[in-house]
């Protein structure tokens, strides 16, 4: 799908879906209910959008109909970035997009989706399903009457596009760099000028001259951005987020008040498509890749330079070292009990998956 046709069909759709927006209650008839989920992502976007809406379309039939979800893309009943304020308010009863994104509110909440030189995507997910990671989520998430679930994941992410290749630590400063989350602040301390944006605002951003450089996924998302269009120099691998989670957050109150069997379905579609996620990012990552290389002439470079590598993996040490320490008690939990499973579960990666990976990379081609 290209830039054109993605927005050209996502501006459509939201044309549509305001007019359902102005229902003031979710519906409720002979026992039926209908939820609203609103998402940070744009309507039919590739991955995260889609899995959004599949997330959404599987509880309705699981549960036939007993709990519909109606879904709100980015914009159509409110902006990207308000998304979990929508649920807090009670405008909507559940919202879909990534935690880090609400760091703002609470510093532990970075840690379930992305951490600077952290855990990978099925490392996350070892955390948050055997060693503690949910029972502290949902402490974080308690204060704002919250219950968050992992719904997806995009597996390690692309590093960024930017407008000449990066030499070193020099090259970094003064940089207007679209990054969130704890990776952000990395980049900030290297020397970079950074902001969130929303992932339908950064194109236009980049095209301005507004930003120097942005990352938001990989190639999939990427591609469908239209990225490669105003920025050519591509790193392929990022130190920021390493295994990206995306969030699914319910009213916990009225996630309460369901039957069991309907908590249940949501808990189980989510894990679910944690998974579903991770195949349609491993199976379509490469294609776009190939895409942007092939057809649209993008320069990918795999690795960032060794220095840049090494002052990121000090800063980030020392941010985690800084959220730990710095009075929170929920931040402090959250970084302790994140450090605890990463000792663990790295060893598990490192110790087994590396080796096996590094030998295919050297002996089996085919």
């Amino acid at each position: 799908m290209n830039r054109r046709s993605f927005l050209r069909t996502t501006a459509l759709a939201g044309t549509a879906a305001a007019a359902a927006s102005t229902l003031a209650a979710p519906a409720v008839a002979q026992g039926r209910i209908t939820w609203r989920m609103v998402t940070t992502w744009p309507k039919n976007f590739p991955g995260l959008g889609v899995g959004a809406q599949r997330l959404a379309d599987r509880i309705t039939a699981a549960t036939d109909g007993q709990l519909t979800v109606q879904v709100f893309s980015a914009g159509e009943m409110v902006p990207a970035l308000q998304a979990l304020d929508a649920v807090i308010d009670q405008s909507a009863e559940m919202s879909h997009g990534a935690a880090y994104y609400w760091q703002n509110k609470s510093t532990g909440l970075s840690f379930f989706t992305g951490v600077p030189f952290g855990m990978t995507s099925r490392e996350l997910a070892a955390w948050v399903r055997y060693m503690g990671g949910q029972e502290v989520w949902d402490e974080i998430y308690d204060q704002f009457g919250l219950q968050g679930f992992l719904s997806g994941d995009t597996g390690t992410q692309c590093g960024g596009w930017f407008p000449n290749e990066l030499t070193g630590l020099e090259s970094i400063q003064g940089l207007r760099f679209r990054t969130p989350g704890l990776g952000g602040q990395v980049w900030q301390a290297l020397g970079a000028s950074v902001t969130n944006l929303a992932a339908g605002e950064i194109f236009a951003a980049l095209q301005s001259g507004a930003l120097d450089a942005a990352e938001f996924v990989g190639p999939y998302n990427d591609l469908a951005l239209g990225f490669h269009q105003v920025r050519k120099h591509y790193y392929t691998s990022s130190f920021t987020e390493p295994g990206l989670a995306t969030e699914l957050v319910v009213d916990k109150a009225k996630y309460s008040a369901l039957p069991a069997s309907i908590q249940s379905v949501i808990r189980d579609v989510c894990q679910a498509e944690y998974d579903q996620v991770a195949s349609d990012f491993y199976a379509n990552d490469p294609r776009a890749l190939s895409t942007l290389v092939n057809e649209h002439g993008v320069i990918t470079h795999r690795s960032f330079p060794d220095s840049i590598l090494e002052a990121a993996a000090k800063a980030a040490g020392d941010i985690l070292a800084r959220i730990r320490d710095g009075g929170d008690a929920l931040a402090k939990k959250t970084t302790e009990s994140y450090i605890a499973a990463l000792r663990t579960v790295r060893t598990r990666t490192e110790g087994t998956d590396e080796g096996f990976l590094v030998a295919r990379q050297k002996y089996f081609q085919i």
